[in-house]
């Protein structure tokens, strides 16, 4: 049995239309034309598929039967060609991080793979839903704080970045010279990124030095966290790398505070490896260890 798509797309004309010469001009053919290809139409399936008469043709049972499959069978190949007109015409990876990563990863990646061989999709997420994913095969390079291992997930480390205070360059701390106490900052207001147990043992310690009654909010992500000591008069404290930038161009002071711990935000790169080479996860791989050097 030999039967073409433009056969049931055909039939599906003259069935809908009700006419044969209706579908022939539907399509520019004659009517002549029509009338052969649904003979043989009907020859290959051995029935009958429509009653002419004077005003046209009306479906039989059994053609009303088999339009339901030619329908779909028609269906389903414009959508397979509907699918591959829009597929991109490059590779796509998905990339994953922390919100308080962004600024710092997603930029500069994106950045220095703005001519890579294929398009990246940037997600956000929490630390264990990013593993999860990675594991999943949804995200193919996670960036994650230090987390319990996944089996079949690959971590490794970039970045160890210390916990450091800082506040905006017109703020009165920034123009003390040397070390401060931390009685000295307990007093303004204070608005630290959230990263963990650090962070509570950071508020115990201020609370103990603390006169002032206001509360102390703990926010995320850093972005919230650095725009609250940059315009808005708050001592922040949050990972270095996340306001490299600003520190260099002086917007923001990094303050020294002895009595402090050297706490440490750990960040990882999470990726499943297998056997076959995965081009553009190598680049992206590659690409962030030598972000993370330097």
């Amino acid at each position: 049995m030999s039967v073409s798509l433009e056969d049931l797309a055909l039939l599906i004309d003259v069935a809908e239309l009700g006419s044969f010469s209706q579908a022939a001009a539907r399509r520019g053919w004659s009517q002549p034309q029509v009338s052969q290809r649904i003979a043989v139409l009907e020859t290959e399936l051995g029935q009958a598929l429509f009653r002419r008469h004077r005003r046209g043709a009306e479906p039989t049972s059994a053609c009303e039967l088999f339009l339901v499959s030619a329908r779909q069978a028609v269906q389903a190949f414009q959508q397979g060609q509907e699918a591959l007109l829009a597929a991109p015409p490059l590779p796509r990876i998905h990339l994953s991080c922390l919100p308080s990563l962004t600024t710092p990863v997603f930029g500069p990646l994106l950045l220095r793979l703005v001519d890579a061989p294929f398009e990246i999709r940037c997600h956000t997420d929490h630390s264990p839903q990013i593993m999860q994913s990675v594991l999943t095969g949804d995200i193919d390079v996670g960036f994650v704080l230090k987390c319990p291992a996944i089996a079949g997930v690959q971590v490794e480390p970039l970045w160890r970045s210390t916990i450091v205070p800082v506040v905006a360059a017109h703020h009165p701390l920034a123009r003390i010279e040397g070390p401060l106490t931390l009685k000295t900052v307990a007093d303004h207001r204070i608005a630290p990124q959230f990263w963990g147990d650090g962070c509570e043992e950071l508020i115990r310690r201020l609370w103990l030095v603390r006169q002032r009654q206001s509360a102390i909010h703990a926010i995320q992500p850093a972005s919230a966290a650095r725009d609250m000591a940059l315009h808005h008069g708050f001592v922040s404290f949050l990972p270095e790398l996340s306001v490299r930038d600003d520190l260099g161009r002086g917007n923001l002071v990094k303050l020294h505070i002895p009595e402090l711990p050297e706490w440490q935000w750990e960040v990882m790169m999470a990726y499943r490896s297998g056997k076959r080479q995965d081009e553009a996860k190598q680049i992206v791989l590659d690409t962030a260890r030598a972000l993370a050097a330097g």
